[in-house]
């Protein structure tokens, strides 16, 4: 089976969230050839560009601290209770450096496993007509053209689309539109491996 995945099933493996397990697991089935993962190129590049956002609020957030923590430390009777807050604000650098290791390595099963649907000219066609039928974000409009591009050519294939936030792409017309290309939408990554599972059996 043909398994679609965005760029929120990336980031749910890289930064162990909500449902990571049943992300991992999902990667598992493609990497021993259960199942067949597709990813839009751009659901590669997009987790990058979430955890630089990330990564410099956090780098300001522990400058604005440790900015005040030094304030603080000048009050003799305080000095020695800020050896804990310390710990934190080097929790907020460490943490970051460990989520883009984690997420390297997410991007290198998926380039080794998976298919990656190139972001080309009729994908970004596509997507500028998606996004004026179905009111898609730019971002999701390129993945959802991505998808359709791929069914259009490999209609043969029964396949699911699953991601994690119903509000990207659990709309009705959507919904019949997949269904058209013999895809199901799973807006939800546990009800999605479950899904694979259940289709093994």
């Amino acid at each position: 089976m043909n398994v679609y995945v965005e760029s929120n099933f990336v980031l749910e493996c890289a930064l162990l969230q909500g449902q990571w397990r049943s992300c991992e697991h999902i990667l598992v089935l493609c990497e021993t050839g259960a199942v067949h993962l597709i990813v839009p190129a751009y659901c590669l590049i997009e987790p990058y560009e979430t955890l630089i956002r990330r990564h410099k609020r956090r780098r300001n957030t522990k400058q604005e601290i440790d900015s005040e923590l030094g304030q603080i430390a000048r009050t003799e009777i305080y000095a020695d209770r800020l050896g804990g807050f310390r710990d934190i604000t080097e929790l907020l650098i460490k943490s970051a450096e460990e989520e883009e290791e984690r997420l390297h390595e997410v991007c290198s099963r998926l380039l080794g496993s998976a298919e990656a649907i190139p972001l080309d000219a009729p994908v970004l066609a596509k997507s500028a007509e998606c996004r004026d039928r179905h009111d898609f974000s730019p971002q999701d409009s390129i993945v959802y053209a991505s998808v359709l591009c791929h069914r259009a050519a490999n209609p043969a294939s029964r396949s699911c689309f699953i991601n994690r936030d119903r509000r990207d792409f659990d709309d009705e017309d959507v919904v019949e539109e997949l269904a058209r290309y013999r895809c199901e939408l799973l807006p939800d990554f546990d009800a999605g491996y479950r899904f694979l599972i259940d289709s093994a059996c």
